[in-house]
């Protein structure tokens, strides 16, 4: 349990991004100043440089803390557990609601689609996200954070979660979250299995 001024800590954080993050989907990014979030997080603008060095960080970045965390989280799930489902629980898990889990994910994306300018911070919050995964993917294989099968674990299954999630806003919500996600992720380690298999037999 974290102590009471590492929870501060985090509550402050999520208040400046919730408020950096509706501001922005109410004026754009052009009207959006860093004055204006503190001002709507309720703290002052030398607060807000001690979490984020810019308001495109504060919109679209991800905290390094959380990207530990899910490592950590990776790392701890059953050693017998495939990477793929390791992944999906760690990703749709830890009593968060589909629509925390989707939040994370679409808002993000939805904001950097309407200003491109996020794009630099957003994909470097994919890379970070993608360097965290695949390093405790590679621990769980007993290899090191270069390891090659597990970046392509990692970056096809967050293009398929991505995707998903894509999808099930899109059409209602019509299942579970993380039933959606089993099934294409289950659908995707089955594709990769049989293109190792035929690229095992073809040599």
């Amino acid at each position: 349990m974290p102590d009471l001024r590492t929870q501060k800590k985090h509550a402050t954080r999520k208040a400046l991004v919730a408020a950096a993050r509706h501001l922005t989907l109410q004026h754009g990014l052009d009207g959006v100043t860093v004055e204006a979030i503190a001002d709507e997080a309720g703290v002052s603008p030398r607060t807000f440089f001690n979490y984020f060095s810019c308001k495109e960080e504060a919109i679209v970045g991800i905290e390094p803390a959380l990207l530990s965390l899910i490592a950590e989280f990776l790392q701890q799930r059953p050693p017998e557990e495939d990477p793929i489902t390791a992944l999906v629980e760690v990703m749709a898990g830890h009593g968060h609601s589909d629509v925390e889990i989707a939040g994370r994910w679409l808002t993000r994306a939805d904001l950097a689609r309407r200003h491109p300018e996020l794009l630099p911070q957003y994909l470097e919050g994919v890379a970070a996200m993608e360097d965290a995964l695949t390093g405790a993917v590679a621990a769980r294989r007993g290899e090191g954070p270069d390891d090659l099968p597990s970046r392509v674990v990692v970056a096809g299954a967050m293009a398929v979660m991505r995707a998903t999630i894509e999808w099930w806003d899109a059409a209602g919500r019509p299942v579970p979250l993380r039933e959606a996600l089993h099934t294409a992720l289950g659908h995707f380690a089955e594709t990769v299995a049989a293109a190792v298999s035929t690229a095992g037999g073809s040599s």
